[in-house]
């Protein structure tokens, strides 16, 4: 029986794979530096050292992940309190699942733009567990974050559902042992979402497919 929903936040829950790239694009460009899709695939859904690490390294730069990761959320954070959007179906989503499920959301984002997104909403009610990738050792497509989820939560990895839009999130939500919808974005659609359990349009239908479960 299924007993929770986990929801992973950029890409999924708000439109700030936008602003990510945006940002990502501008700081590469002060280097004289083009950033290829492959590499924002290979960043998602990781810690922030993580992805910026990966960044750092391919595009040769001279800063040291920590810098690259000052750097980003110092633009990030000017960028998110301006022109963050929830993604279609959200408020629905919540709607129709608060109260039937326990809720939690599971980001690799640090717990400062969590909370911006969240209370920029008005959502924080709607969920029993925020994690953020603050207190998390190893970032998706690693499990711990999904499996320190369900703790919090009190479920067993097997009793719920996880909601992602990338490879990475996917990964990491199969190798938890949790029931995985997919939901890809504009950024996504390429990626290999194929370990999912289903693959939704938008919220909207995983909405309908998760009420319809047994």
């Amino acid at each position: 029986m299924r007993k929770a929903v986990i929801f992973d936040l950029d890409g999924l829950m708000i439109d700030s794979e936008r602003l990510y790239f945006e940002v990502e694009r501008e700081m590469a460009s002060q280097y004289g530096k083009a950033v290829r899709e492959e590499i924002f695939w290979q960043m998602m859904g990781r810690k922030p050292i993580e992805g910026l690490a990966i960044f750092v390294q391919e595009l040769g730069l001279p800063l040291e992940p920590a810098e690259a990761v000052k750097i980003r959320n110092d633009l990030l954070r000017k960028r998110m309190k301006e022109d963050l959007r929830a993604m279609p179906g959200l408020f629905s989503i919540l709607d129709a699942l608060h109260g039937k499920f326990k809720l939690a959301v599971a980001t690799g984002a640090p717990r400062e733009f969590l909370d911006i997104a969240i209370d920029k909403l008005g959502i924080r009610e709607k969920f029993d567990v925020l994690q953020a990738s603050d207190d998390i050792q190893s970032g998706k497509p690693n499990p711990e974050i999904f499996l320190k989820t369900c703790e919090r939560l009190g479920v067993e990895p097997q009793q719920a559902i996880v909601l992602e839009d990338s490879e990475n999130g996917v990964a990491a939500g199969k190798r938890a042992g949790c029931f995985v919808i997919a939901i890809p974005s504009e950024y996504t659609r390429c990626q290999d979402l194929s370990q999912a359990d289903y693959i939704a349009a938008d919220l909207f239908e995983a909405e309908k497919f998760i009420l319809s479960l047994p």
